[in-house]
């Protein structure tokens, strides 16, 4: 089984809670290819196997998540001594195949009252890991079609996907969490997607006026310098997201000047 064969078993496994949940990681990326306002892109995505899914920790969620997954392959790995302790849901060997994970917003200090970190949520049946700078990837999510001419699905299905500004932006907030290859493959994410969506810059800057940048509360300002710390110069960060594709030549210089003239014109004002 490919890896599309298993995005598609999940996204079927999970389509009665398609309105309620996002897809936010690297196969969020992987979607927005699929959208029609993206440019055909002459290159292969950043190969992931793992499939992030989050939702509002407030979200009412009915029915059984995890049956349903059971049901169409997946089991649920445990780890960790959180309570309700972290959970992924493999499809293939353990290490090897193909997962998902569930994740919902941080709010607060991430510390509960008995002063145990507060990083696990227990809904529908899944656990849903916590992270804080998820609350963006939720605002104004796309919804991409997806058709049995581009997958291996046999009927269309909607499915929601984060919006591809909020994506960026939250590669920015999260920087500091992130090792330097995890950099590195986030300033990829970023330089992908201005080139997928490179006709879009003036409808991300009127999104980023109107939506994204309001819906950053007291985060909007922090974007925009961690937005001209990353690409003012060149560093080993962007030359490290220049090495990583093998099936074309980028560099550091590229990533950098083409970034920065797309934030500086979706900043605009």
């Amino acid at each position: 089984m490919n890896d599309l064969e298993a995005f598609v078993r999940l996204a079927e496994a999970l389509a009665p809670w398609r309105s309620q949940l996002v897809y936010v990681g690297g196969w969020a990326h992987r979607i927005h290819r699929l959208d029609p306002r993206a440019n055909a892109p002459a290159h292969q995505a950043v190969f992931t196997k793992d499939t992030d899914l989050a939702f509002k920790a407030a979200e009412a969620i009915e029915g059984d998540i995890k049956v349903a997954l059971e049901q169409s392959g997946f089991k649920e790995q445990l780890s960790g001594e959180s309570k309700p302790p972290v959970a992924h849901y493999t499809l293939g060997t353990e290490g090897e195949g193909f997962y998902a994970e569930f994740l919902t917003p941080l709010a607060g200090s991430g510390i509960k009252r008995d002063g145990k970190p507060d990083a696990t949520l227990a809904k529908a049946g899944i656990t849903a890991q916590k992270i804080r700078h998820l609350d963006i990837l939720l605002v104004d999510p796309w919804v991409v079609k997806l058709q049995p001419d581009n997958s291996p699905l046999k009927m269309p299905m909607d499915i929601r996907v984060a919006n591809p500004l909020a994506f960026m932006v939250q590669k920015f907030l999260i920087q500091e969490q992130r090792p330097a290859k995890k950099r590195a493959q986030d300033i990829l994410y970023i330089f992908d997607t201005v080139g997928l969506f490179g006709g879009q810059m003036t409808a991300f800057q009127k999104m980023w006026k109107e939506v994204i940048g309001p819906g950053l509360g007291k985060y909007r300002n922090e974007v925009i310098k961690l937005n001209e710390a990353t690409f003012s110069k060149v560093t080993d960060d962007l030359r490290g997201a220049a090495l990583i594709p093998q099936d074309r030549k980028l560099t550091a210089e590229e990533i950098q000047l083409t970034c920065r003239f797309a934030f500086e014109h979706i900043f605009e004002g």
